[in-house]
């Protein structure tokens, strides 16, 4: 078994903001992303009052082997009319001026839930708020219909992960294709060349170096805008194990060839997620702009957090 390296490690303190958020999220029995995925960054982001919304409800209709989301087609439920809703009023009680919506693989809906994605997009868009919206979507099948009724909603940023190089698609997401993927975000930007769009990648699957390379030249082929790029970690005993630990230093690496491959912006770090909203100490680049994200800071900010917790080794 692979060592656990001590900047991946973390100290967490219970406070109120977390424990409020949570409550809100499960008083208005709505879904994220950050549970059930279990995702490592779930204290940061509640703590700020920020979460992924997760639509469609919790159970997914693919059997990805790196996510923790529940897989089961028996307990499939209809999509909650009431959703949107409900997330409006999370979202205003929130405070959150960034919305991030994603939701679980329904290859069982006729439109896959796009429909579901384009009612919560108009209805927040209702509140007249300025809110900045970003749909993460699934694949759809590669249905175009699907895809035209998200991006005809107009959110800010169209998302839909790759997540690993196509080599490793049969073993990482043996129902999903990497080129329907790609498809998707060239799509997108070609029915509204204004839209942001964006897209992830998992390091640590035991991909090469020169594999994450060429599928940054496969995004930026299909015209994607951002890139993000974060450690793997196994977020449940069912999962994929993690074949290589990246040091912070292989992240910053990764930065350089985003910027030079014509990515508008991008985030390349540890604890970098798709939908991570970079705006705690941690993932501040020197407190500037964050056009683009380098791991070095969270490397200081974990001895940081190790030698406070006194779990910190040399």
């Amino acid at each position: 078994m692979k060592r656990f390296p001590y900047w991946l490690r973390q100290s967490v303190r219970g406070n109120e903001n977390f424990r409020g958020t949570r409550e809100l999220i499960s008083k208005l029995g709505l879904n994220t992303v950050c549970q059930a995925a279990r995702c490592p960054n779930v204290h940061d982001c509640f703590s700020a009052k920020r979460c992924t919304f997760l639509i469609l409800g919790k159970i997914c209709t693919r059997s990805c082997r790196f996510c923790a989301v529940e897989k089961n087609r028996l307990e499939l439920k209809a999509p909650d009319k009431e959703e949107p809703l409900k997330i409006k009023e999370a979202v205003e009680k929130l405070g959150v001026k960034n919305v991030v919506i994603t939701s679980v693989t329904r290859d069982d809906l006729a439109d896959g839930g796009a429909s579901c994605f384009a009612d919560c997009i108009n209805t927040l868009k209702s509140t007249g708020r300025g809110l900045k919206i970003e749909a993460l979507v699934p694949d759809f099948l590669g249905n175009k219909s699907s895809i035209e009724k998200v991006v005809s909603a107009r959110p800010d940023v169209l998302s839909h992960n790759i997540e690993t190089v196509p080599r490793l698609y049969g073993k990482v997401r043996p129902e999903s294709d990497y080129n329907r993927s790609l498809e998707v975000l060239r799509y997108a930007k070609e029915l509204d060349g204004g839209i942001t769009t964006k897209s992830g990648i998992m390091a640590g699957l035991g991909e090469l170096r020169e594999e994450i390379l060429g599928a940054m030249g496969d995004l930026r082929k299909a015209d994607c805008d951002i890139i993000t790029i974060g450690q793997y970690l196994k977020p449940d005993a069912g999962c994929l194990e993690v074949e290589e630990f990246l040091e912070p230093g292989e992240f910053d690496k990764f930065s350089k060839w985003a910027k030079e491959a014509g990515f508008k912006k991008y985030y390349c770090g540890p604890f970098v997620r798709s939908s991570y909203e970079f705006s705690t100490p941690r993932h501040r680049n020197n407190g500037g702009p964050l056009e683009q994200y380098s791991s070095s800071e969270s490397l200081g900010f974990a001895r940081d957090k190790l030698r406070e917790s006194r779990r910190y080794r040399r």
